[in-house]
Parts: structure tokens; sequence; C-alpha cells
């Protein structure tokens, strides 16, 4: 498998398993089915995979997904609004309400665990 089919395979596991966590906590802007996602957010996750498999922590990958959400024209606001291009996530990563932090924790290992040898040794 090449490394562009390993990050978009990781980006679809994190995709899934961030909807889930939207779900159990409520919250309001659930993400859509991956297959029915927009290219914005599905190339969102596949860039955020990349961070990833280059080291970065999960405080990095929340900046690199604001950088990344700035550079496309988002900006914070206190809802999630596709049209409007507003977050409320667009912060610092140390201002993430704690449902958030863990998301990004969920993020980094669930790609740590796809892609660690250890892993993969059963």
């Amino acid at each position: 498998m090449s490394d562009p089919d390993l990050a978009t395979d990781i980006a679809r596991v994190c995709h899934d398993a961030n909807r889930a966590w939207q779900i159990v906590t409520g919250d309001p802007a659930i993400s859509p089915l991956w297959e029915e996602a927009p290219e914005w957010q599905r190339g969102s996750a596949i860039e955020g995979v990349r961070h990833a498999l280059n080291g970065a922590t999960a405080e990095q990958l929340h900046q690199a997904w604001c950088d990344y959400k700035t550079a496309d024209g988002w900006v914070y606001g206190p809802t999630k609004d596709e049209a409007a291009k507003t977050h409320p996530c667009l912060v610092p990563y140390s201002d993430l309400p704690p449902e958030q932090l863990r998301k990004d924790d969920l993020f980094a290992a669930i790609v740590a665990a796809l892609t660690t040898k250890e892993n993969h040794d059963g």
C-alpha cells in the first residue's frame, strides 16, 4: 500500500471516530459519513494524518488544523457554519474545551495505533 493510500485509509478511520465522538458528546454539528463528507473535510483529515505520521503531537495537530482552516478562509465563530466558514475550535489548543482536547488525542492515538509496527506483530 502506498503512503497516499495509507494516509487516506487512516483518515477515514479518524473521520469515523471523530464522527462517533461528536455523537457521544452531543456535538450540534455532526460530520457526515466519510463518503458524504465534502472534499475539504476529507482533505483536512488526510492532511492531519500526514502531520501525525511526521510525529506531530495532538497540540501540533490542532495548530496544523487551524492553519489549514484559516488558509481556506475559515475564522473563529461561536458555531460551526460551513457557509460562513466559522468554527468554534479555531482557538489556541490550551483554550479548547476538554471534549475537543480528547478529540485531538483520539486522532493522534488512532494514527499511532494504525502505523506502529509493534501493533502489527500479533
